[in-house]
């Protein structure tokens, strides 16, 4: 039977078991899961918060993060300025990023989420105002959330992973973790 891991990655751990970089002194997966086996399916950047899947089964794994099976992943976006129906309508139809264009996706803009503090707190500027979105893709470039609020004039300001497919961040907290059916 296979194995499926939901991590509540916290803001600058590496989706990865060890740390390549020149110090090793980053934070990585190893940090917080002992469970032999078992390999990320799919990434999330270093400073992206949010849902992460482990299982210790290839096709799984490929099932969830191979772009052709158009798993819908969906974001909780804090977002610079406030979006008009205009930048959520580009977001709905698909942007224009410099390696093509986006799929549609689902993009509405939502009360404050409520979450955990993150440390290091995101930036506050009084003269800047700033929003949350919920953002649902079915592709997967690297930081394409990211580049698609920037696209339509609103910088990522935090951004985290609640949902891949039926699975959910539901009550985890940063650093935690489950077994759940896969």
């Amino acid at each position: 039977m296979s194995r499926l891991i939901l991590f509540n990655k916290p803001f600058g751990v590496l989706s990865q078991f060890t740390d390549r970089g020149t110090d090793g002194a980053r934070a990585t997966l190893s940090d917080y899961i002992d469970v032999p086996g078992v390999y990320p399916a799919g990434r999330l950047d270093r400073d992206s918060e949010g849902l992460l899947l482990l299982t210790d089964d290839g096709r799984l794994q490929a099932r969830i993060a191979d772009p052709r099976f158009k798993l819908a992943k969906t974001y909780l976006v804090q977002v610079e300025g406030e979006p008009g129906d205009d930048a959520l309508a580009a977001l709905r139809h698909g942007v224009m990023l410099n390696d093509g264009p986006t799929r549609p996706a689902e993009a509405e803009r939502i009360a404050d989420p409520g979450l955990w503090l993150r440390d290091p707190p995101v930036r506050f500027r009084k003269s800047v105002p700033d929003c949350w979105i919920r953002l649902t893709i079915r592709e997967g470039r690297n930081r394409q959330v990211r580049r698609m609020t920037a696209a339509v004039g609103h910088p990522t300001l935090r951004l985290v992973r609640e949902q891949i497919g039926a699975w959910t961040l539901s009550d985890l907290m940063p650093g935690e973790w489950r077994e759940a059916q896969a």
